[in-house]
């Protein structure tokens, strides 16, 4: 594992979600809160099976999403694709993913980095106590946004990142019908798609 800047604990951002798929938005907020905290690294965390998405649609294979996270992050200082919850397999918790990424020796400090809507909901979180103790939450809020109000007892920062306006959903709709991805995910990122047929295989939206 890496150390901090003055050989302190490594500052860790943890950046989880479905990522189906990875777009300039997560790009934009993980190196802009990175730099805002001066973070060691940002992990994209690739949630294996995301509870709160749980029957509402179809989400894409697992190693699918990581392979498009690789792809959009490839070459881009600080930040990493992981594929922690994956690895550990089932439902993915973010207090599952905090401890394990705790008990490393040295146990990093841990950022957790949260929309403002995520971090609205946060009491709702499975063992949501777990990660008031574990990580400081990060939310990334718009220029002008009313930033939001933490929970008591959490430990909690805001950083601004540029308003993009980008849409998962939106997204594979366009994959779908086949309309241009270009600017709103890495060229990469489209290229992967591409190549494997991701998206418009079978038409489902996914």
């Amino acid at each position: 594992m890496e150390r901090g800047r003055q050989g302190s604990a490594e500052r860790l951002g943890v950046f989880g979600g479905t990522f189906d798929p990875p777009h300039v938005g997560h790009l934009v907020s993980a190196v802009n809160v990175r730099h805002a905290l001066h973070l060691d690294r940002v992990l994209l965390v690739v949630a294996n099976e995301p509870w709160q998405k749980a029957g509402a649609r179809a989400v894409s294979p697992p190693e699918e999403r990581f392979g498009m996270v690789e792809a959009a992050v490839g070459g881009v200082e600080g930040l990493e694709a992981s594929r922690l919850e994956i690895d550990a397999g089932g439902p993915s918790y973010t207090a599952d993913t905090l401890a394990s990424l705790h008990a490393e020796d040295p146990p990093p400090e841990l950022f957790l980095i949260l929309g403002s809507d995520a971090a609205a909901g946060l009491l709702t979180w499975e063992r949501s106590e777990e990660v008031r103790a574990l990580a400081t939450v990060v939310v990334v809020e718009r220029p002008g946004a009313s930033p939001a109000v933490p929970p008591a007892g959490w430990r909690w920062t805001w950083v601004e990142v540029p308003s993009i306006e980008v849409s998962s959903t939106d997204l594979r709709a366009r994959a779908v019908d086949g309309r241009p991805l270009d600017y709103l995910v890495t060229p990469e990122v489209a290229a992967w798609i591409h190549a494997h047929g991701l998206y418009r295989s079978d038409g489902a939206d996914r």
